[in-house]
């Protein structure tokens, strides 16, 4: 390596979607949209929440954690995305990209175990309906979140002070709308092996574990459901898991599908294209998801803006 090519950064740049100047009120105008639906959607389903006492359950628990989470996560992005696109600008300083990289690992790896936990919570009341209440205590509810976030804190944490070990050369162009993790180790002079080992390694432990979880959570689920009787008793106990299973799916066939579409096509902005949809999209349509597929959350919605419910 020729540490005469090192500069000392201050700064990166982020190419974005296009650098087409006809496009970029009508990237802002779309993102803006979906940022405002996002933020909404969920602060609303936090609301109802908190407000309606026939919501206070672990199951609305875990959701209002989520929708807090969705919130934080599409806010580490898309800010700094229209400020860009706003002043013309596609430049973001060294420590904001750490910073950056940092609330997304934590916030994405959130999102991963705050869903296998409502999986449990699933499980618990389907297959041991007797003892939900006494097994899902306001304790074990709030310690399974606190354990959540501390794990992901210390991971995110760990990730980025690997970050702060490599030098960069001249090139600082990132082919993304966000620092991503792994671009930004692609432009890196140092040795990256030691990055890579962390990251593959957290990435099958916090997001293989909790998928692994899930998996068993619903098999166990399907396998309560089967010993059931009547088609109506199916249909009633299948419907309590319905909107979870549907984020569950939105949120890891969306992930699933821009790595594979990245590996095929090797294309950075193929890639910046397809991180939208669980950056952006997922966030926003869950609590269209919960609201839309949830007698309760409508319930209290409509109780909330005043309007008689039968």
């Amino acid at each position: 390596m020729d540490l005469s090519n090192e500069t000392r950064i201050s700064e990166f740049f982020l190419l974005g979607f296009s650098d087409k100047p006809a496009l970029q009120p009508l990237i802002f105008g779309l993102f803006l949209s979906m940022y405002l639906i996002t933020v909404f959607g969920n602060l609303i389903i936090i609301l109802a929440i908190s407000i309606d006492p026939s919501l206070h359950t672990p199951m609305y628990f875990f959701l209002s954690n989520l929708s807090f989470v969705d919130i934080c996560f599409t806010s580490t992005t898309i800010p700094k995305m229209l400020w860009n696109i706003q002043t013309q600008s596609k430049a973001i300083t060294y420590a904001g990209c750490i910073t950056q990289i940092y609330f997304l690992i934590l916030f994405a790896v959130l999102d991963v175990f705050l869903l296998s936990v409502m999986a449990y919570d699933r499980f618990v009341a389907i297959c041991h309906p007797l003892h939900y209440t006494v097994i899902m205590n306001p304790r074990l509810c709030g310690l399974l979140v606190l354990v959540s976030w501390v794990m992901c804190i210390l991971n995110s944490l760990l990730q980025s002070l690997m970050m702060l070990r490599l030098s960069f050369c001249t090139h600082l162009h990132i082919p993304h709308f966000f620092c991503e993790l792994n671009e930004m180790l692609q432009l890196a002079c140092s040795d990256t092996f030691l990055n890579n080992l962390v990251m593959y390694f957290a990435a099958v432990l916090l997001g293989g574990g909790p998928f692994a979880g899930i998996l068993y959570s619903y098999s166990k689920i399907v396998s309560s459901i089967r010993g059931i009787a009547s088609a109506q008793g199916k249909y009633k106990t299948f419907s309590t898991c319905a909107s979870h299973l549907s984020v569950v799916c939105l949120f890891y066939c969306t992930m699933l599908g821009v790595y594979l579409s990245s590996a095929a096509t090797q294309s950075s902005h193929s890639s910046a294209t397809a991180s939208v949809m669980y950056t952006v999209v997922t966030p926003m349509l869950n609590p269209f998801i919960y609201s839309l597929r949830n007698k309760d959350i409508k319930s209290a919605l409509k109780r909330i803006v005043g309007v008689q419910v039968m």
